[in-house]
């Protein structure tokens, strides 16, 4: 019990006397955030703060480890050299990333890269109870990569207000010290004590209004610890509390981790790419102030590690229903934030409607394909004129005007109207409701040929999804055959007698 309150203390006192150096070395070397449209701060800060935690937690483990008898054979296992090397590699390319600015195309690569070394090393999650390890060394291998990438971004993405992604690793890390000295391993209470104690000592810094931010250095390197340590912790060849706790402790940022790619598809972003659409924007948008904000998100966080802890000591049929609980706050939460707006109903319906109709999935659309089929079979002029008035009525259109004039030709050489509602002639008032739409025709050459007018009331029958598009689609199946049947129109014998007695 004496080493865990060592570790904290020599870790906490490290971190208050290494950040600010950390934070002056950052500003000499250049590895400054400065304020843009994402970020809420206004003045230029140093973002290498994750050195200080990186220092402070692996110097405190150092000291232990040749202090307490025991120790040192644990943290020379191979189990934690491999773990550590992870570490480092996962650090290593956040700190580059501060200075850089790398794309996550070199990123994932690396956070893969240190997950697999902590893999190997023997730390693993298998959720398969299979006596060959052939079989369940693939799931076991792609769960644990899952695992760990997943609190690496998790962290980092939240990271984005003043003290908000330590003071949430701080509070995960503190519930599990206690949880950790219940079940008696001291040295995961002993690793999970230098964490907290660093992220507390960098955290004097950090909280609003910080003086120095922990970069993705720092946030990489606590999602990577984080998601190790509950892995170390937890009992072999099965996920256990030890692994649960952490999960619900940081259900916040790996809630926001989840929902962010989803939100991002919906909205057709790349869903890589930054944004102020994560919860703590959310709060901010709502007129919440940034200390505010980090406050309720702290109250969160604490709540649901409290709700770990007991959960994880109820029987099964209420731990049940504490899960369901959790999952009504949890939509109950996402419906305040805006964020259902994505997912409405009349969206969603909408999309799957384009992509039925896209896909030729309806009826209708087949029956507008096959339209088009018998447009671009036309034999003539009059056979492609019929074949047009089945679209328009098909698209319920008012009016048609089919206009067709060959280059070189002053007039057309034939005008053809289609309208079959008698509210084609509209009175003055509803002239306002009218959609007019022109679509230009053209021959191979990208010549004019002609025109198409159409016209719609929209008070009779407002415009669907699918309008513009098959609209389009008739335009190009017209273009694509109109210009062998244009020529044999124009050379035919009735046709250039009517020409010739109009130019007499």
């Amino acid at each position: 019990m004496s080493a865990i309150l060592i570790v904290f203390i020599l870790s906490l006192l490290c971190s208050l006397l290494v950040t600010p150096q950390i934070g002056k070395l950052g500003i000499r070397l250049g590895a400054i955030d400065h304020p843009h449209e994402r970020k809420v701060h206004t003045t230029p800060i140093p973002r290498i703060g994750g050195v200080a935690i990186f220092l402070a937690f692996f110097a405190s483990l150092f000291i232990v480890a040749f202090l307490q008898e025991g120790s040192a054979r644990f943290f020379l296992s191979r189990k934690i050299l491999f773990f550590g090397a992870g570490a480092l590699v996962c650090f290593g390319i956040g700190v580059l990333d501060d200075f850089k600015h790398l794309s996550y195309k070199i990123k994932f690569p690396c956070q893969i890269a240190a997950a697999s070394l902590a893999f190997f090393g023997g730390l693993n999650i298998n959720l398969l109870v299979i006596p060959s390890e052939t079989f369940h060394f693939v799931p076991s291998f792609i769960i644990t990569l899952l695992w760990f990438v997943l609190f690496i971004n998790a962290v980092n993405l939240i990271d984005g207000l003043d003290g908000l992604a330590g003071g949430i690793c701080f509070f995960a890390s503190l519930i599990m010290v206690v949880l950790s000295i219940l079940r008696s391993e001291h040295l995961i209470a002993i690793m999970y004590a230098a964490l907290s104690g660093s992220i507390l000592g960098f955290m004097r810094y950090n909280f609003n209004p910080a003086s120095v931010f922990m970069g993705d250095s720092g946030s990489y390197l606590l999602g990577y610890l984080i998601a190790g340590l509950s892995i170390l912790g937890s009992q072999k060849s099965q996920v256990s509390a030890m692994m649960l706790i952490p999960l619900l402790g940081m259900g916040i940022p790996v809630f926001d981790t989840l929902l962010s790619p989803i939100r991002r598809f919906i909205l057709g972003k790349n869903i890589f790419k930054p944004d102020k659409g994560h919860i703590h924007h959310r709060l901010v948008k709502m007129g919440l102030s940034t200390k505010r904000t980090v406050l309720i998100i702290y109250g969160l966080t604490l709540a649901l590690c409290l709700f770990a802890t007991v959960l994880v000591n109820l029987r099964d049929e209420q731990a049940g229903l504490f899960l369901v609980l959790l999952g009504a706050a949890a939509v109950i939460f996402t419906r305040k934030l805006g964020y259902f707006e994505y997912i409405a109903y009349d969206k969603i319906y909408g999309w799957f409607k384009d992509i039925s109709d896209v896909a030729g999935f309806t009826r209708d659309r087949r029956s507008f394909l096959n339209i088009q089929l018998e447009i671009g079979g036309s034999k003539n002029i009059e056979e492609l004129w019929t074949h047009l008035c089945e679209a328009f009525e098909m698209l319920n259109f008012d009016l048609a005007v089919f206009e067709l004039k060959p280059p070189g030709w002053n007039q057309p050489i034939l005008t053809k109207k289609w309208a079959p509602h008698t509210s084609t002639f509209y009175p003055p008032a509803q002239k306002d409701n009218i959609l007019k739409m022109e679509l230009p025709l053209t021959d191979k050459e990208i010549r004019a040929i002609g025109k198409i007018t159409l016209e719609k009331d929209l008070r009779r029958n407002p415009i669907s999804h699918f309008t513009l598009r098959r609209v389009e689609h008739l335009r190009r199946t017209l273009v694509n055959t109109l210009g062998t049947l244009v020529l044999n129109y124009r050379n035919s014998p009735e046709i250039s007698d009517s020409m010739q007695n109009r130019s007499r």
